[in-house]
């Protein structure tokens, strides 16, 4: 418990910086700048990174779903984000975190779903921005629902985690106001890449989950609701390298994507309504009302794991169950105006 309320004390302090326009918190001293800095060389000529182009895969899921005497329309999933959230790593669009939750809302709300990607490989958070404009710039109407996923380049680009945080606190804010409901992944582990030796592996989890606790606070109190990925995909990937991670070693494969994806699709689905379980905690289940940083703190520790909006200070920490995913279709191509 003292580690889970210093860690909310950080995030709180992170988070506050970047709603008043601070900039970044330092966490290292001078000295291990340079032991660091050999390490980010070792560890770049190992990770090759993908430089290929993530498959499209927008379009329309759940056709079967669809009758034309049916008055109710398409829900509309709009992606935002990384090369995580573009799917790089895969090769084709049906194993892209997107295509795999736009069938997963399909399937569970019997309704098709117009599905848009306009997450960017390489994008740190001051690209969001430019994201939401290319969502809401048509002038109709705005998705049902959101997701992001970012962070990572921001620690391996050393962006400061306050103006990381304003960023993405500044889209879920713009996204909520023009009636999306908003889900973030936070930022995932990047100490769980294999060739990321010490002392920088320890570095990056450190900032990795101190980033995905100050991003809770900024998207809880925005109106987002938040999914934690890094201790998700942490044990899983190092137990497991060769099936989570793709052949560029730092990327997921389509069984890293899938993994996520089974995290996000509960919370995806709860965000409109869908998901058969109540918006309230179980405690036998470790869930409850805390204060908005100790619920981040938490999640950033424990993958899979929701923080959604209650009466300001206050959040949701909720474990939801989550189902087997149904089995990834491709997408037909959207009506014109998406």
């Amino acid at each position: 418990m003292p580690m889970t309320m210093s860690r909310a004390r950080v995030a709180r302090r992170i988070a506050t910086a970047a709603a008043v326009g601070g900039g970044g918190i330092g966490l290292l001293g001078v000295a291990a700048v340079g032991v660091l800095l050999t390490e980010v060389r070792l560890a770049r000529r190992t990770v090759g990174g993908s430089s290929a182009t993530p498959p499209c895969a927008d379009g329309r899921y759940g056709a079967p779903f669809h009758h034309a005497d049916d008055a109710r329309p398409a829900l509309r999933l709009a992606f935002l984000g990384d090369s995580t959230a573009a799917g790089q790593g895969v090769h084709r669009a049906r194993q892209t975190p997107g295509a795999l939750l736009a069938s997963g809302l399909a399937a569970l709300s019997e309704l098709p779903v117009d599905f848009r990607n306009v997450a960017l490989p390489g994008a740190q958070s001051n690209d969001l921005e430019r994201q939401v404009e290319l969502i809401l710039e048509d002038g109709g109407a705005p998705p049902d629902v959101c997701v992001i996923m970012i962070g990572a380049n921001d620690v391996t680009h050393r962006m400061p985690l306050a103006e990381s945080v304003r960023y993405l606190s500044e889209a879920v804010r713009r996204l909520c106001e023009a009636g999306c409901e908003v889900v973030v992944g936070t930022c995932p582990d990047l100490g769980t890449i294999e060739p990321v030796y010490q002392p920088l592996r320890w570095v990056a989890r450190r900032l990795s989950r101190q980033l995905a606790a100050a991003q809770t606070i900024g998207v809880v109190e925005n109106g987002g609701r938040t999914v934690s990925l890094g201790d998700l995909l942490g044990p899983e990937f190092e137990a497991h390298p060769r099936e989570l991670f793709g052949p560029d070693n730092y990327h997921p494969s389509a069984e890293g994507y899938a993994t996520a994806a089974m995290a996000v699709l509960p919370t995806l689905c709860a965000s409109l309504g869908l998901w058969p379980e109540e918006e309230r905690p179980e405690p036998g289940r470790g869930e409850g009302i805390l204060p908005v940083e100790q619920a981040a703190a938490e999640a950033a520790a424990e993958g899979g794991t929701e923080v959604s909006g209650r009466r300001a200070p206050w959040a949701l920490l909720k474990h939801r169950r989550r189902r087997q995913l149904p089995a990834p279709e491709s997408a037909e191509v959207p009506p014109l105006g998406w």
